[in-house]
């Protein structure tokens, strides 16, 4: 069960819950499959929720473009497992080093006087060694990245010897993980364009669980899916099980990082794997 239990599993109704027996408990069923399994439609036009004007300093006044309403519906009960991708904002250390071309597989974009994670490589040092999307880099070996720029951190990294490359990380501070559970049908309640969250159904289990729109899907179920068609997204969603995790950050930040990077090159080399 998760450390932070979601709103749909503190409001379980007594008689759905797991019932002790002779060899434990037993587990509520899964719930039935109907012959559709992918999100919901949009239908009209009004915002479900205000629009944000401020994210960690970030003015955000531009993000307030309202979202369809759409026809509410049911979510199933079901138990909560671990959360995979969990987002700590915690810090911690990596020891890497460069691969046969001298790499250590990384781009980073410089925000509000911050260094962070853009890009990680796949199969790459910084692929095995655990960064993420929206890390923040806090210094390298001796040095303190604060106030860097992009350049000046790439070119840092280019100096850096091959072996024990020490960096400093803090998790996604931009980030937040949101839990949901599917309904009968496999839903959780929102609609997403190129990634990014454009609609929630009322009464979803998405819109009690607090996703909103605007912010772009970074993970689901801790997977990178950052380059991803929307098709290959919404796979992995209906390849869930009946409790699902996605990382989201705020559109106007992505769009920030991301500014520079191509998407042909990004949907072709950035790390993709999964993470628990």
């Amino acid at each position: 069960m998760a450390l932070y239990p979601n709103l749909d599993q503190m409001n379980l109704i007594p008689e759905y819950a797991s019932v002790p027996n002779n060899y434990g408990t037993k587990p509520l069923p899964p719930p039935a499959q109907a012959s559709t399994n992918h999100l919901s439609l949009v239908s009209s036009s009004q915002s479900l929720y205000p629009a944000l004007t401020e994210y960690m300093g970030f003015d955000l006044s531009d993000m307030t473009k309202k979202g369809p309403a759409i026809p509410a519906m049911n979510s199933g009960v079901v138990a909560i497992p671990a959360v995979p991708g969990q987002v700590t904002n915690g810090l911690r250390q990596l020891t890497l080093c460069k691969d046969a071309k001298g790499r250590v597989g990384l781009m980073v974009s410089a925000v509000n006087n911050g260094v962070f994670v853009c890009f990680i490589l796949k199969n790459s040092p910084a692929a095995l060694g655990g960064l993420r999307f929206g890390d923040q880099i806090l210094r390298i070996n001796d040095t303190v990245l604060a106030g860097y720029s992009t350049e000046k951190v790439h070119n840092l990294i280019r100096k850096l010897p091959v072996n024990n490359i020490n960096f400093m990380i803090r998790d996604r501070p931009f980030e937040r993980t949101i839990t949901m559970q599917k309904d009968s049908v496999g839903r959780v309640g929102f609609e997403f364009n190129k990634g990014k969250i454009t609609a929630l159904v009322k009464d979803s289990s998405a819109a009690r669980n607090g996703l909103v729109t605007d912010h772009h899907l970074l993970e689901v179920q801790g997977q990178n899916v950052i380059g991803m068609s929307d098709k290959e997204i919404l796979k992995l969603i209906n390849q869930a099980g009946s409790v699902i995790t996605v990382t989201i950050i705020p559109s106007l930040l992505f769009e920030q990082m991301m500014k520079k990077m191509k998407a042909d090159y990004v949907k072709a080399k950035m790390d993709h794997s999964a993470h628990v």
